[in-house]
C-alpha cells in the first residue's frame, strides 16, 4: 500500500428524524439524510478532482448501510470495488447484562443486493463482539484487524487494487485506525461526517519494519472537512463518550436477542498463515 484514506460515514438520518426505517431491516442501521449523501457526493467528487494515479484502488466499508450508501457514489464512478470489512464496524459500548446483544449486518451477499459495486469475494477478517466492547478492547480490535489486513492483502488482491486504500467506517473506529495505523496511541481528534483522513507510509522506516502495517504510517491529512460545502459536521470524539466512574456506561442491547449466538466471533483468520 501506497496511501491509506479513511473517511466516516455521512449525516445520518436517525439524527433529524425519528420515523426513520432501515432499508436491511437491521436495527440501528439508519441510511443517510438527503444532506448526507450531498456529503458522499462531494467526497466523490472530490478524488475525482485527483489525478488517476492517485485515485483510490479499492473501497474497503463497513457493514453498515450508511457506510456503503456513502461508498457507493465513488466506487461507481471509478469502476473500483467494495470490499465489505467488519473489523472497521461501528463500536457499541458493552451490554447491559440480560438486555440483549447488539446488532450486526447481514452477509456480503445480502448487502450486494443494495449495493452492486459490492465483491462478495472478500471475507470478513475480524468480527467484534455482538456483546460491545470497551474503548480498550476496541483498540485492541483494530491492532488485531490491521495486522491482518496487510498481509491478507497480498495474498487475497492483485497488486494494481492494493496500492491506495479507502476505508470508510465511523467515529470511533477512525480514530482507533489512525491511532493504530500512526502509532500515536493518545492523538486526539474529533471526526465528522464525511472527514477525510489521508496517511502514507513513512520513508524512514528500517529495513525489519518493511512489511509492517502497525505504526508506520505519517498523516498528510487528518479528518479534514475542507473538500465539504458545508464543512465538517456532527464531529465526535472519545471525550463525547458517556462514561460512570471511569467506565463507559453500558447500552441495552436488541431486545429478544439475548439468546442468540454471539458468533462469529474475532479474527477469522490465522496471521501465521497469511
Amino acid at each position: 500500500m501506497e496511501k491509506i484514506f479513511i473517511a466516516r460515514h455521512g449525516f445520518r438520518l436517525n439524527w433529524v428524524s425519528t420515523a426513520w426505517k432501515s432499508p436491511t431491516g437491521l436495527p440501528r442501521d439508519p441510511p443517510l439524510t438527503a444532506y448526507g449523501e450531498t456529503q458522499a457526493e462531494e467526497l466523490c467528487q472530490y478524488f475525482l478532482s485527483f489525478p488517476e494515479d492517485e485515485r483510490p484502488t479499492a473501497i474497503f466499508s463497513s457493514p453498515y448501510y450508511r457506510c456503503l450508501q456513502t461508498s457507493h457514489p465513488l466506487a461507481k464512478a471509478l469502476g473500483i470495488p467494495i470490499y465489505v470489512e467488519h473489523g472497521i464496524a461501528e463500536w457499541y459500548s458493552p451490554v447491559v447484562p440480560g438486555t440483549g446483544l447488539h446488532p450486526r449486518p447481514g452477509s456480503t451477499s445480502s448487502l450486494q443486493a443494495f449495493f452492486p459495486q459490492v465483491d462478495p469475494s472478500w471475507e470478513t477478517l475480524f468480527y467484534p463482539s455482538r456483546k460491545g466492547e470497551t474503548v480498550a478492547e476496541l483498540h485492541s480490535r483494530i491492532d488485531t484487524f490491521i495486522s491482518a489486513f496487510g498481509p491478507a492483502l497480498t495474498r487475497r488482491l492483485p497488486a494494481e487494487r492494493t496500492r491506495r486504500v479507502l476505508m470508510v467506517s465511523h467515529a470511533a473506529t477512525t480514530i482507533a485506525l489512525v491511532r493504530s495505523l500512526t502509532g500515536e496511541r493518545e492523538m486526539h481528534m474529533k471526526v465528522g461526517c464525511c472527514s477525510l483522513t489521508e496517511l502514507e507510509r513513512r520513508e524512514d522506516l528500517e529495513k525489519d519494519r518493511l512489511e509492517d502495517v502497525i505504526g508506520v504510517w505519517k498523516p498528510i491529512m487528518l479528518v479534514s472537512g475542507d473538500h465539504l460545502k458545508g464543512g465538517s459536521s456532527r464531529e465526535w470524539g472519545f471525550e463525547d463518550i458517556e462514561v460512570e466512574k471511569g467506565r463507559v456506561v453500558e447500552d441495552p442491547g436488541v431486545p429478544g436477542s439475548q439468546h442468540e449466538e454471539d458468533a462469529p466471533l474475532g479474527l477469522q483468520v490465522q496471521l501465521s498463515h497469511l
